[in-house]
């Protein structure tokens, strides 16, 4: 018969208990992961499989401003500009908008 390997154990009961502990008392995952060895993705997945772990909100990364959408700026460009606006595509809200300003203003 072959012998069956044994999966070396990546976490004792006891460091699971002391990692779930460190971190329900507000300790970061660098200092958890400092402190025992590992790093801060292997204790982050062992707190996940434990169902323990709360991730952190994302951070917003689009800048919504109030106004009009860049797609409503270009079709407001196209009813008044004497030119294609097809090449504005690439351009920023910002910049649409002083355009359109600049063009109201001559009209």
């Amino acid at each position: 018969m072959a012998e069956t390997a044994k999966k070396a154990v990546n976490y004792t009961k006891e460091l699971t208990a002391k990692v779930i502990s460190d971190y329900q008392e507000g300790v970061d995952l660098d200092t958890i992961a400092d402190e025992i060895g590992k790093s801060v993705r292997s204790v982050r997945s062992k707190l996940v499989r434990e169902g323990v772990y709360i991730a952190k909100p994302k951070a917003t990364t689009s800048d919504k401003r109030e106004g009009p959408t860049k797609k409503e700026l270009l079709n407001s460009l196209e009813n008044i500009a004497p030119f294609e606006v097809n090449g504005f595509m690439g351009a920023t809200k910002t910049a649409l908008s002083d355009l359109l300003d600049h063009l109201t203003a001559k009209q």
